[in-house]
Order: structure tokens, then C-alpha cells, then sequence
């Protein structure tokens, strides 16, 4: 088996395949991630029977770790989209905020929303919200239209029950601390937040853009021509039900509490069935009982979550190829020799990700992949337990946010529903995404210096 610098070339050379062939000749990631996963094993001199059990072992054993959890957070998502609570809830916001504020409000709409949702839907489903706002408020379009991109991306990459985090987690094997990695996703989701909301309102809202004078629909048009909404009770619970769940299991499992209500507790709290337990909940949200929602609604919300369990799959087997060599020897070495430690891995997580983020477009793929090459490097350096491993995710999130350029489907669906010109949007969004998450990183450290 090859061992040395020389195993570290053919690692950095899957890793550019990754890149080149999503980035340049837009092959999917699956088959890209599959065919690296290959490549790097038989060029790493694994036997070829072990290349495939070791392709076959991460796949499935990632997916029975967060498989269901995804489809859960996944379906969540969907029924809030489809059933008008994303709407409800940025109605709420709004009423706390004041329309004073109106670029606050956005900025927390989108992080709350996003939570659950991808960015892009949550995006499409408040846009005309946003427009009407923003006339009723005489705010600049283009400062509403930030706002919002970057409060929906603050949480994006950060916070769980959002596929990217959870399947983050899953490859570094911090599945079962979600509890902590969403809590503190939640600290570091807060400033990322605010330099997004200061970046709207400041640079921004200098921003023109032609034809925003348009009167289009005001803003209880735009509620009223959604028709009827659930109530603000049915709207919230998915969300914060399943959040709750996980986190009361988490105090549980660090103070070692013992007795059938804290193993009871723990049930509860177990991710796959706090998400599941969120779905019944979504259900009163359902306007009807029957084919078009039970089956149709749910349906969608399988079909997207599909292309996650396909994407995080096989970055699980790119993770477990890697393991299979003997990259845990060289990295024990660095590690003995005192050339690793947290805040070293923590920089080195954020460049890769940011890296391919920056090159392939997808800050899921990014999540995933980055995970996967990292997670040999951590026990090595000794990083174990849920705040460091927390933490490691923060780095990998705030990677996955910098930055959102023209190879990413977020951007164009900010520029489009917008109207912002491309360089425009570079201005605004693109900056703003770097901004972001260098923010998140710093954070990250500091939490670091601070926790562990």
C-alpha cells in the first residue's frame, strides 16, 4: 500500500477530479464523488476487494445513521413550503420586528425559514413578500433582496436539521451530538446574521435596480392571493419541535441521567425520531387529507430529499476509501510530532470547503466532501466529544458559505427574483456570501479558544 507524501498527492489529485469534473464539465457530484472514490483507493494500492467493501461500508452506514433523518428534515421543508407556514412565520417576525425595521426582519424571516428549507425554495417562497415590504416600507429593493439571501444563508450551512450540517455531522461521526452542533450552529449563526444584515443595509441599498418604482402587489395582497394561512402554533412547531427534542436529549445525555423518564427522554430526543416526530407535526398543516398532499406533497418532499441521500452516500464512501488507506499513519505522524491541533484543523477545514464551494458551486456537496477528508485528521489531533466536533462542523459550514458565485444555483435565484444586474449581485450577494462566512470562521476560533 502506498504511503507518504506520495498518498497525499493521489488524495489531492481525486479531490481536483471532484472539482474538475463538477465544476468544468458539470458531471454530477454522485458519479463524481463515486468514480474519486475508485480512483484514489486502486491508486492508493488497496485490493480491489477492499475498495469496494469499503465503498459499500460507507455508503449504507452513513445511511443508517442520518438516511431517514434528511428525508425527515427534507419532507418538514416541504410542507411548510406548499402549506403557507414559511409565510406565517415571516408574517410573525415582522409583527415582533416592526416594519421599521424592515431589513432586520427579512434577515430573521430567512434564517428561521431556512432552517428547515433549502435557501433557493425559501428564497422563491417570500420574494413577493419581500417586493411588497419593501414598497410599503420605501426601503431600496436590492437592500430587502440581501437581507433576505443572507439571513436564509446564515442558517444554510450551520444549523441542523439542514442536510448539509446533519450529513457534515454523520461523516465525522458526530451524529449523535446534533443537539450540541445545533445549539452552537445557532451562536454562530447569530453574527453571521448581522454582517449579512449591516452588508444589506449599508452596501446594498446603494444598489439600483430597473423597474423596482413598479407598483406590484401590495403586502396583504401578496398574504391574501396565498389564501387562507395555518396558525402561527401549527406553523412553528415542526421547527422548534424537533429542535427541542434533540436538545432536552442532549442535557440528558451530559448530566447521565439514569431511570425510564430519562431513557424515555432520550427516545424523544434521538434525531431520527425528534424529525419524524416533526413530520406528524407538519401534518395539521396539510389544508386536506388526501391523495394530492398525502402522496404528492410528501412525494416531493422524498424526491428532494433523494438527491441529498445520493450526494451524501457516496461522500461517505469517499470518506470511507480514504480511512481504508493508510492516511491515518501519516496523519498520526503530524500529529505526534505536534504539527497538528484543533484551530490548525479547523483553518484547514474552512480553506477546502471554501475551496470547493468556490469551484463546484453546491455548498452541500462542499459540506459533504470537506467532511469526508477531514474526518481522519480528527481523532489524530484530538479532537473527540460534541463541542470540539461541533465546532469542526462550524468550520466546514462556514467554508460551505464562501463564496456564492455564477456556478451557483442560490445566486441566480437571488439575482433573477431580484432583478439585480450580474455585477450587481457580485456587489451585493457574492461579497456579502465571502463576508459570511469569513465571519462564521472567526467565530468558529473564537468559540474554540473559548470552550475547549
Amino acid at each position: 500500500m502506498i504511503q507518504g507524501p506520495v498518498l497525499f498527492l493521489i488524495l489531492l489529485a481525486g479531490v481536483g477530479f471532484i472539482v474538475l469534473a463538477t465544476a468544468k464539465f458539470k458531471l454530477h457530484p454522485f458519479f463524481g464523488l463515486l468514480i474519486a472514490a475508485f480512483g484514489v483507493g486502486i491508486a492508493a494500492g488497496l485490493p480491489l476487494q477492499d475498495v469496494v467493501k469499503a465503498i459499500n461500508d460507507g455508503f449504507g452506514g452513513l445511511m443508517s445513521y442520518i438516511g431517514i433523518v434528511i428525508v425527515a428534515g427534507t419532507v418538514i421543508g416541504k410542507i411548510l413550503e406548499r402549506s403557507g407556514a414559511a409565510l406565517r412565520m415571516a408574517e410573525v417576525v415582522l409583527r415582533v420586528v416592526g416594519e421599521k425595521r424592515p431589513q432586520l426582519a427579512m434577515s430573521l424571516i430567512g434564517a428561521i425559514v431556512s432552517i428547515p428549507v433549502f435557501c433557493d425554495s425559501a428564497y422563491v417562497i417570500l420574494s413577493s413578500l419581500k417586493k411588497s415590504l419593501a414598497q410599503r416600507a420605501k426601503v431600496p429593493l436590492a437592500s430587502m433582496s440581501i437581507a433576505l439571501a443572507t439571513g436564509l444563508y446564515a442558517t444554510h450551512t450551520l444549523v441542523p436539521p439542514t442536510p448539509g450540517p446533519i450529513a457534515a455531522a454523520g461523516n465525522i461521526g458526530a451524529s449523535g451530538y446534533l443537539g450540541t452542533i445545533i445549539l452552537i450552529g445557532l451562536v454562530v449563526a447569530i453574527p453571521v446574521m448581522a454582517v449579512g444584515y449591516v452588508w444589506a443595509v449599508k452596501v446594498a441599498s446603494t444598489i439600483k435596480i430597473e423597474g423596482e418604482e413598479i407598483i406590484g402587489l401590495s403586502y396583504e395582497e401578496v398574504v391574501r392571493e396565498f389564501g387562507e394561512l395555518p396558525s402561527t402554533l401549527k406553523s412553528f412547531i415542526p421547527i422548534f419541535l424537533p429542535i427541542l427534542l434533540i436538545g432536552v436529549g442532549s442535557v440528558v445525555s451530559y448530566l447521565k441521567y439514569t431511570g425510564g423518564m430519562a431513557n424515555f427522554l432520550l427516545f424523544l430526543g434521538t434525531p431520527v425520531v425528534a424529525l419524524l416526530i416533526g413530520v406528524f407535526a407538519a401534518f395539521p398543516l396539510l389544508p386536506r387529507w388526501n391523495e394530492e398532499t398525502l402522496t404528492g406533497w410528501l412525494g416531493d418532499g422524498l424526491k428532494d430529499a433523494a438527491i441529498i441521500l445520493l450526494l451524501t452516500g457516496a461522500g461517505g464512501a469517499f470518506g470511507s476509501v480514504i480511512k481504508a488507506t493508510a492516511v491515518a499513519d501519516v496523519i498520526k505522524g503530524f500529529a505526534a510530532g505536534g504539527n497538528l491541533n484543533g484551530a490548525y484543523i479547523l483553518l484547514i477545514s474552512f480553506a477546502v470547503a471554501a475551496a470547493l464551494k468556490t469551484a463546484q458551486g453546491s455548498s452541500t456537496a462542499a459540506l459533504v466532501i470537506t467532511s469526508a477528508l477531514v474526518a481522519p485528521m480528527l481523532a489524530e489531533a484530538g479532537i473527540v466529544g460534541a463541542v470540539p466536533l461541533a465546532l469542526v462542523v462550524m468550520s466546514i459550514g462556514a467554508g460551505a458559505m464562501a463564496v456564492s458565485h455564477v456556478n451557483d444555483s442560490y445566486f441566480w435565484v437571488v439575482t433573477q427574483f431580484s432583478g439585480m444586474k450580474v455585477t450587481d449581485a457580485y456587489k451585493a450577494h457574492t461579497m456579502a456570501t465571502l463576508v459570511q462566512g469569513i465571519t462564521a470562521i472567526a467565530v468558529t476560533l473564537l468559540l474554540w479558544f473559548v470552550l475547549v
